[in-house]
């Protein structure tokens, strides 16, 4: 009898300790009430601390070592490696985030597990903070790497464009001729890069190479506080309203650029943004365009077609949900073509080459319409609630025919104010003013790249800080494309601006850029960055920046009196130091 009652104690109260609840004695137990009373207490504590103790033993058990290297230029590929270390440590894995920059390949040959995340822009130009890594690794003399070095690669990219994630593929095959192992082959993403991170992320973790060697599980990043995951992103914006529009440029320019305010009331701290930062914007396709594309193809846009989400009419989906601009190789695969589409749009296609399509088979070739991100404008100390944008509206002609940007125009011409629009904030890794209120600023920017710069300069001017600051600034005619000229005047007048020099190409028969301003004043220049200033510069990435960047060097190496490896070691020190930041696009 006594034996049977221990048995049954014993199998229930293990039972219970398994599963981490509080210890109940079972009802035939031979004890009085207080007596039950007393033993649950007893038994619930001692099974806590057990508890406690396996544990802790767990826990001593280190995660394999893991380094997640990351280029990034707009902060996608930075977002998805701080992902990538959450999930990696559920996995077994102790991982550290660095910038690609901050490795080397002979710290590559040091290390067994490497995951890569890279995205590529311009011309098929790595990320500033990938420059220094990807030459070096592409160099004909980098050494070799050991087979046990196992590593994957993903790309973040954008099809529209001829080097569709060239980085991510360099570095991929150059890792695999050095001699490391790929776990996995690269992963191309596209803009709508979400679902295949998710496969890519997964399909690492379940190879032999990491599966094998993972250490202890946990849930918790070490190596630092875990952030938290923002409110509002991509996936979850917060909606927002449009209070205020208002055009810039005057009628004899040759853009128009909008000045654009949006009340982020409601979103409170959640929708807190620092200058540097970039919102996204998630617009509406042009009811227009989407008629005539609807006719070009013979649909009547009623049609319903299946998506990930649901259902749909083609015409909603077209006006909310799909790219209805670009046209890459999955598209024509999907439709059929061949050839003959070379800088075709959609448009285009169905109405020139006029492919026999229906509606599914139309929409499984169109790319998810995807948000904008614009350079904040703004400084939320200044416009408590509320973010601005300067944009620029987008007009041009291909094949004969008018053709407009898709956020840009509506946002200037479409939408109406009070009108809801999705919004986030995309934050910027270095992209910020220094802490130090007293650094000299030198900014660089350019037509619409004076936006974060018009922040930059609200945010100075509501700190009172003692650091100078020297704007450059220009476009074609001063009479037409001065954008905020009575602000930026001001500035000058109470002395928060201390230098502004101003390039206008159109104006005289000398075109004079952004970067003749910066040969000019060279001496000058040079003598503000051995006081320590930072240099930013926002715009165009292919023309304005590639010529600013060697107008600097020239500057650097005139008045410091360096060769051409002196001066990429001091430029090489200012990116170090954050002081050489770019946001272009």
């Amino acid at each position: 009898m006594t034996n049977s009652i221990l048995t049954t104690l014993s199998s229930a109260i293990e039972e219970q300790a398994n599963n981490n609840t509080v210890i109940e004695m079972p009802e035939n137990a031979p004890f009085d009430a207080e007596q039950r009373q007393w033993l649950n207490g007893l038994l619930t504590g001692i099974s806590t601390i057990a508890a406690a103790v396996n544990a802790g033993s767990a826990a001593d058990v280190p995660g394999t070592a893991l380094a997640i290297l990351y280029g990034s230029q707009s902060g996608n590929c930075e977002v998805l490696a701080k992902n990538l270390k959450k999930y990696a440590a559920t996995q077994g894995f102790d991982a550290v985030i660095e910038e690609l920059d901050n490795t080397t390949v002979a710290d590559m040959a040091q290390r067994q597990h490497v995951l890569i995340i890279c995205s590529t822009f311009g011309e098929g130009e790595p990320p500033d903070n990938a420059k220094k890594f990807y030459h070096s690794i592409l160099a004909e003399d980098a050494p070799s790497l050991p087979a046990s070095l196992n590593f994957s690669v993903c790309g973040l990219g954008d099809s529209s464009y001829q080097f569709f994630n060239k980085c991510a593929e360099d570095i991929h095959e150059r890792l695999s001729q050095l001699g490391a192992t790929p776990v996995s082959e690269c992963l191309l993403c596209d803009v709508a890069f979400e679902d295949d991170y998710e496969q890519w992320k997964n399909a690492v973790f379940a190879a032999e190479a990491f599966s094998s060697a993972a250490g202890a599980a946990g849930t918790a990043v070490t190596g630092g506080e875990e952030e938290s995951a923002p409110v509002y992103s991509k996936n979850h914006p917060f909606i927002a309203n449009l209070i205020h529009t208002e055009k810039l440029s005057s009628d004899g320019s040759a853009k128009v650029v909008n000045h654009v305010e949006i009340s982020l009331a409601g979103g409170g701290e959640d929708m807190h943004y620092d200058v540097g930062d970039a919102l996204g914007v998630w617009p509406i396709n042009c009811p227009e365009q989407v008629s005539e594309i609807l006719a070009a193809g013979g649909f009547s846009g009623r049609e319903l077609v299946a998506q990930k989400k649901g259902s749909a009419t083609l015409r909603v989906l077209l006006t909310t949900e799909l790219d209805i601009m670009t046209v890459n190789a999955k598209a024509l695969e999907t439709w059929g073509i061949v050839a003959g589409a070379e800088n075709y749009q959609v448009f285009d296609v169905l109405n020139e080459i006029k492919p026999e399509l229906d509606a599914q088979t139309f929409v499984d070739g169109l790319r998810p319409l995807q948000p904008r991100l614009y350079s904040i404008a703004s400084s939320i100390a200044a416009h408590p609630g509320e973010v601005h944008l300067t944009v620029g509206e987008v007009h041009y002609d291909l094949l004969d025919k008018k053709r407009k940007g898709v956020a840009s125009t509506w946002l200037g011409e479409r939408l109406a104010l009070g009108s809801n629009i999705g919004v986030y904030v995309q934050k910027s890794a270095h992209f910020h003013l220094p802490s130090n209120d007293e650094t000299p600023l030198i900014m660089i920017g350019p037509g619409t790249g004076i936006a974060p710069f018009r922040a930059f300069l609200e945010e100075r001017e509501v700190r009172e800080a003692a650091g100078d600051n020297w704007l450059f600034y220009g476009d074609q005619h001063q009479a037409h494309d001065y954008l905020y000229r009575e602000q930026l005047g001001a500035w000058q007048a109470s002395g928060v601006l201390n230098n502004l020099s101003l390039a206008w190409s159109r104006d005289t028969d000398k075109k004079v850029y952004v970067q003749t301003l910066i040969r000019q004043q060279g001496e000058t220049f040079f003598n503000w960055l051995e006081r320590g200033a930072s240099i930013y510069i926002c715009g165009d990435a292919s023309r304005m920046a590639a010529d600013v960047d060697t107008a600097i060097r020239e500057v650097i190496g005139q008045f410091g009196d360096l060769d051409e490896e002196g001066v990429n070691d001091y430029m090489d020190k200012l990116v170090t130091e954050h002081r050489y930041q770019r946001d272009v696009y």
